[in-house]
């Protein structure tokens, strides 16, 4: 099996169409872990992804009759593109079936490239199930996305390109899984040449298909999977894919959303390119591999796979970053409810940048506040600062593993307050910058009780503070003196309908 292997990636036909993917150091990850990093990043192929080495590898071997018939393949969107843009260069037409969750940015790419693309069900099984029986009625070549020696060989001059381009063996390289062909294809060539580089699968804790099936001794068929990593949400490993990792792949990582998402950041950080999630996720892998095991001094490589990531999925990404970095506190704080608590509280924390601030007046004696802090040391400055906290007298929650609080809660704080006096509704505006809220906080001083507080941290250079006051009328020229004094630009939202329907106060 390895010779056979060896033989087919030395005679693969994948650079009519792909460029061999530079291997780049990434200095800050390199420093930040304390190892040599380097992404092999195939996120700069023509189509943005590894994908098309395999795709083209098996069209360029089929006859001139098969091509005349026409190829058909299920995909969520990489290897669509790349049998589209093979078949486009070998005169083929292609028809693609991809599932309905499709980012619609892989599936107008694949349209640009002149094949016909359909939506068909919601994972890509349903998708796969749907393009086999269509090959079989139309008499169609079907173009396994990971389960053909042709494709697997074609992924494979990856690995054949990093030891190339890194003559000394690494520790070890770290490859995305999803249906299996990538690191099938990287751990034949790479443990036939050096058998000591570890090979090391990485994949979402919501899809480990490859991590069952080596536990197991045999293919799993996973109930469900999750669609974040789109690229990767196979239920079921191939089985050639499956025969050969057995045999190769040392291990499997698992990592959470969080994580790629910080992954994901990290390669903008150091390359300013923008993986998509399963591109990202070997950087996650990796990074969980060193710092588990706190690793220095070795040289570690990951697939940077792809970069078809849909613009409006960066706010999910850019929300989850800073958790999945340990760079951001989720915090539930009790604190009493009196004129100067928020001021005291804000003191209690420092001068750490705040990330999110939401309170709505509940009752008369205590308050409840859901707070973001962002954080210089990771988990260890968290257990400090809810240590802190409580010794100054704040009962505290830490919602930071919470997933519910994470994906739900901090956007639903606040609603109606009964009991709520005279209540001002104002909107501020005011520079970003640590210690921004504290000294605007200072400035406001203790004289009012703050019914409601709502700020986020949008990495914008002004921040936004919706925030609810109780200003007796005989007070209120003194209070709009004070506020002009401050210097913020501020509006009066009293009147507001939105408040007046969803936020303001009950009788």
């Amino acid at each position: 099996m390895p010779e056979t292997y060896i033989e087919r990636i030395l005679r693969a036909r994948v650079y009519d169409v792909a460029i061999e993917s530079p291997l780049t150091r990434a200095n800050l990850l390199s420093r930040r872990l304390g190892n040599e990093v380097y992404l092999k990043r195939e996120d700069l192929q023509p189509v943005f992804s590894f994908k098309l080495r395999g795709a083209y590898n098996k069209l360029i071997h089929l006859g001139s009759e098969a091509l005349a018939r026409g190829v058909i393949t299920a995909s969520a969107g990489n290897h669509a593109q790349g049998v589209a843009l093979g078949a486009a260069r070998l005169g083929a037409q292609a028809t693609i079936v991809m599932p309905r969750t499709t980012p619609p940015i892989k599936v107008q790419a694949v349209r640009n490239l002149g094949a016909r693309a359909l939506l068909h069900g919601d994972s890509y099984d349903e998708a796969y199930a749907y393009a086999t029986e269509l090959a079989a009625e139309r008499a169609l070549t079907f173009v396994h996305p990971f389960d053909d020696p042709d494709v697997i060989a074609g992924q494979g001059t990856i690995g054949m390109e990093i030891l190339r381009q890194h003559p000394e063996p690494p520790h070890a390289i770290f490859v995305p899984v999803g249906g299996g062909g990538l690191i099938a294809g990287v751990a034949a060539y790479v443990k036939y040449v050096r058998p000591e580089v570890r090979i090391i699968g990485v994949e979402p804790e919501e899809a480990p298909t490859l991590e069952r099936a080596l536990a197991a001794g045999r293919r799993v068929e996973l109930p469900e999977v999750g669609l974040f990593a789109d690229g990767v949400a196979v239920r079921l490993i191939g089985e050639e894919t499956f025969r050969i990792a057995r045999e190769r792949v040392d291990e499997v990582v698992l990592v959470s959303t969080d994580e790629i998402c910080a992954a994901i950041k990290d390669i903008f950080d150091d390359t300013r390119g923008i993986a998509e999630p399963a591109g990202a996720l070997a950087v996650a892998g990796l990074k969980r591999y060193a710092e588990g095991r706190r690793l220095t001094g070795e040289h570690l490589i990951a697939i940077e796979s792809g970069a078809n990531i849909n613009f409006d999925r960066l706010r999910h990404v850019a929300e989850r970053a800073e958790l999945g970095e340990r760079r951001e506190a989720l915090l539930a704080v009790e604190i009493p409810e009196r004129p100067g608590s928020f001021l005291a509280f804000c003191r209690a924390l420092g001068k750490r940048q705040i990330t999110e601030f939401n309170y709505r007046y509940a009752e008369s004696e205590r308050a409840q506040v859901f707070v973001g802090v962002e954080l210089a040391r990771g988990d260890e400055e968290r257990h400090e600062l809810v240590a802190r906290l409580g010794e100054k007298g704040f009962g505290v929650l830490d919602m930071t593993e919470n997933e519910t609080a994470k994906l739900h809660i901090r956007f639903m704080v606040g609603g109606h307050a009964r009991g709520v006096a005279e209540e001002l509704l104002i909107r501020f505006e005011f520079p970003e910058r640590p210690g921004a809220l504290l000294s605007f906080l200072s400035g406001l001083g203790k004289r009012w009780n703050i019914s409601l507080f709502h700020y986020r941290n949008h990495g914008a250079a002004y921040g936004r503070v919706l925030m609810g006051v109780q200003v007796a009328p005989a007070q209120r020229p003194e209070f709009r003196a004070l506020l002009d004094g401050l210097g913020y630009p501020h509006w009066e939202e009293t009147e507001n309908p939105a408040y007046r329907l969803f936020a303001g106060p009950q009788a």
